[in-house]
Parts: structure tokens; sequence; C-alpha cells
């Protein structure tokens, strides 16, 4: 059988492990066939960052080839346009914004949608989006002011995912009759500042009433949130949260307070699977063992300091070590993620990490680049890891400047995979990830072996390990 005779139903499955949009166009190239099978899964994710090379000028060949052409807008699934140039400057000529909004009038099966810079998004791109029926996600900057007219919000009605970044006063002020309007079909709610008075316990309480069926609630930044305001989101809950993310908060959050509430109702956390938060000190990480042994059902934790510079998470400490050593003995038979950013961690603890956590399938951890080699040895222990990813202390980095390289090299890391499981697919250090692919090949003996080896990372996704942090 030639590879031509295979049924052509085989195609789909055969693309969707195509990763990189390059390739994906390629092999709509092939043929009719590949072509009618391949364009949509080309379009369905349309992505423009703020790294790419001439991302601003790429929005508008994206925008120009979606408004000119309905056939190939009707794949758009998911839109994330997190570059585009300011709306005074790129939507003030009518030309620009009709491309736009043309564009986005035809992505008539858009389900997801991210804008998020700044200034670059204005009250007819909103006006569009809230006509297309399909549309479930949002993820918009919401700094309204001399921008859109937060009102239009209201029209969103049928959103599961809301997500906010910098909301103004407007905005936030728009939160309690937006969420009646969207109801039960509600899943999600993300409000991410930096250091904002707006949203407070108040405003929190006054939208929880329309939150019944919240599955995901994350805060960022919003410094007059305190345990009461999650209290009331987590207490008003129908069927209980599977995630929760506390980040940036106030240090004199009470923590202590918020666990003896939960214990009182146990059924607010017994669905919760996901924790992220940012601790200030010992006496957080200590909150976080009294809060999470009210959740059963925990499978990912992300911490993160939320000073690096504080003494406690300079270097791993007994009260670390003791934290994590309680923490492994309650959840580790179901972690599934630990990650661990912007404060040390000691070899001990990840070796019990390794070895306790026997589903363990995503680790990140702030190890000292001196430390490289016995890390190697602890990761070893585990048997189910596929997804390694360190940080160096970028504290203490003049320490070791002239000491240990701050980068780790290709034939470095891949040291360090060789001596890691069998499962693994993906390693990082700092800012470099690497896929971990496997060829066979004959050893000295002329015995077939597989090897491993590192190869640039292709997913258009950004790595989860560089979405952990974001105060």
């Amino acid at each position: 059988m030639e590879f031509l005779d295979l049924p052509l139903e085989l195609l789909s499955q055969i693309l969707s492990h195509l990763t990189k949009v390059q390739h994906v166009a390629s092999a709509c190239r092939v043929s009719k066939a590949f072509y009618e099978f391949g364009i949509s899964r080309l379009y369905e994710r349309a992505s423009i960052y703020s790294w790419h090379k001439h991302a601003k000028v790429r929005v508008i060949s994206l925008f120009n080839t979606l408004a000119h052409h309905p056939r190939l807008a009707k794949y758009v699934v998911r839109l994330e346009i997190r570059d585009f140039p300011k709306v005074s400057k790129a939507l003030g000529t009518g030309d620009v914004e009709e491309l736009v909004l043309n564009a986005l009038r035809n992505c008539v099966n858009l389900r997801s949608c991210t804008w998020t810079r700044d200034g670059a998004i204005n009250s007819a791109i909103l006006e569009v989006l809230q006509t297309i029926d399909t549309l479930v996600d949002l993820e918009i900057n919401g700094h309204s002011d001399g921008h859109y007219d937060p009102s239009i919000l209201k029209s969103f009605s049928h959103l599961r995912r809301i997500s906010l970044i910098m909301p103004s006063a407007d905005v936030v002020g728009q939160l309690r009759s937006w969420t009646a309007q969207t109801g039960s079909h509600l899943r999600s709610l993300t409000l991410i500042c930096k250091t904002s008075p707006l949203v407070t316990d108040s405003i929190l309480a006054g939208i929880v009433p329309n939150l019944p069926e919240l599955e995901q609630f994350s805060v960022t930044g919003c410094l007059r949130v305190t345990e009461q305001g999650v209290w009331s989101i987590l207490a008003s809950n129908t069927s209980g949260l599977c995630s929760l993310a506390l980040e940036g908060l106030n240090s004199k959050f009470d923590h202590a307070a918020l666990s003896a509430r939960c214990a009182t109702n146990p059924a607010v956390l017994a669905r919760l699977q996901s924790f992220t938060m940012s601790v200030h000190n010992d006496v957080w990480l200590q909150s976080v063992t009294s809060l999470l042994k009210l959740a059963p059902s925990l499978e990912i934790v992300q911490l993160y300091a939320a000073d690096p510079h504080e003494s406690t998470f300079r270097r791993p400490t007994v009260a670390n070590d003791a934290f994590w050593h309680d923490f492994v003995s309650t959840h580790g038979a179901r972690l599934t993620r630990v990650s661990v950013h912007r404060m040390s961690i000691s070899l001990s603890a990840i070796r019990e990490i390794c070895m306790r956590c026997l589903v363990l399938k995503q680790l990140y951890v702030v190890v000292d680049p001196s430390a490289l080699d016995a890390l190697a040895e602890r990761l070893s222990c585990s048997r189910s890891l596929s997804a390694v990813h360190i940080n160096f202390p970028t504290v203490a980095m003049e320490e070791w400047i002239d000491e240990v390289p701050v980068v780790l090299r290709a034939p470095d890391a891949l040291a360090i995979v060789r001596r890691c499981p069998d499962t693994i697919t993906l390693f990082g250090c700092n800012a470099r990830v690497w896929q971990v692919e496997r060829q066979v090949v004959r050893d000295d003996s002329g015995e077939l072996v597989v090897e491993r080896y590192l190869t640039g990372y292709e997913s258009p996704d950004i790595p989860e390990q560089f979405l952990v942090v974001r105060t």
C-alpha cells in the first residue's frame, strides 16, 4: 500500500501532529486532499505576539486576508491579538478600521478572542465582536479610558470566560451588570491588575450572586481584596471552584482567617484541583498548608515569592523543607504539577517531590546553577515527569556570575535530560525551552537503542512555565 492509498479520513489525524504553522502550510500545498483537510487547521488559530518579527505589519496582513477571504475567516476559532498598533494611529484611518471590522465580521465561528494591548481596541471592534454568537471566551485590556465605551461589555451575554487586564474604574463599575447578563454561563473570571485599589471586597460581594456556576477565579494585584472578598466568591458557589489563583495581594491578607472559614464548610474546596499564590514569607507558606488540607482533589500547585529579595526565599530554609514534606504527605498521590518560582527550594525537597509524587508530570523549580548535577540525580527519582523547567535565582545571580555560566548550553541540558525518566518531552532553563525527541540508533555493540536529543520548541502555545508569574 502506498501513502496515497490511505483512507482520507486519516489525514486529519496525521496533520494534527504538525505543530508549526509553517509545516501545516507546506502540507496544504501537497494536494487538493491535503489542502481540504489542512486549511481548517491552518486558520483555526490566528495569533500575533509582540515578539513576532514585524508583528504590527503581520497583524494588518492577517486582517487583510480575513477581510477579503471569508471562506478562510470562517475557519478561525481562536484569535489572539497581543500586539496591535495604537487605536489612535491604526484605527484613526477609516480604511484600516473598516478592514479590521470586515475581517471580524467574517469570523463567524470565532469562539475565543484575546486582544490585550493597552489602547489597541475601540468601541467599533467590541460592537462587532458582541454580534458573534459563537464567542464564549473574551480576554481584553480593561483600560477603557479614551478608547471604548465600557457599557458595550454588557452586550457580551453568553461568555463562559472573561479575563480583564488592568481594568479602569468604569470597566470595574460594569462588572455587576455585566455578570448579571452572563449569569450561569460564566465559568471563569480573571482580574489582572498592578497594585490597583479599584477591585475591592465590596465589588466582589456585588457580583457573587451572578456567579453560581463559576469554576475558575483568579485575582492579581488587587491590593484591597482581602480574605472576606475571596470567601464571598468561595461561599456563594454552588458546586465549588476547580481553580483558584491569589496573586500580588496585600501582605496583610489573612490566610488564617480564610482557612478557618473554609474549615466550617469543607465543600467550598472539595473540587479544587489547581491553586496558585504569591507568598510573602514563611507564615504565608504555613497558611497554604492549612488551607489546602481542605482540598482533597488538588492536582496542581503553583507558588512564587511576591518579593524575591525577601531573605526567606533567597536560600532554602528548614521551614521550607517542612512545608514541602507536609504538603507532599497530604497531596503527593494526586499532584501532576509543582511550580516554584522566584523562591529557592532545597535539593532534598525536590527529591521528596520526585519520589513521592507518583503521577507528577510537570516540575518547575529554582536552583543554583552550581547544583545542576545534583539536581539531575534528584530528577532521576521520578518515574512520570514529562516537563521540567529550571530557573536560576535572579537575586543572587551576581554571586555566581564569575564562577558558573548563567546560560545553560544545549549539551549540558541534554546531559540532564538523559538522566531524567524516559517520559520527559520538554526541558527548559531560564528563557530557553527545548523539546525532547527520540531516535533509534545502533550502539557500539551493534544493538538498536533509543537515544534522546533536543530540538527547538515548536508549539504555538506559550510554555506553561512562562505563564505562572504575573506580578
